[in-house]
């Protein structure tokens, strides 16, 4: 009696590698286009100010 592993393709074998690149390409495109979205995002005025704030304290200087 065949075991399943002795069934199984492996991993570098055949159509299946093809398919998980494909799949892991589309991953990859929806999350760029995902976090290109939220870098894009204007940074809110609250923020900016905390930002200004805490430089101040800190001295200000680079």
């Amino acid at each position: 009696m065949a075991n399943d592993k002795d069934t199984r393709r492996k991993p570098d074998e055949g159509p299946g590698l093809e398919e998980a690149r494909l799949r892991q390409q589309a991953i990859g495109v929806k999350l760029r286009r995902m976090f290109d979205d939220v870098v894009n995002e204007p940074v809110p005025d609250e923020f900016l100010e905390i930002l200004k704030r805490a430089d101040s304290k800190s001295g200000g200087g680079a």
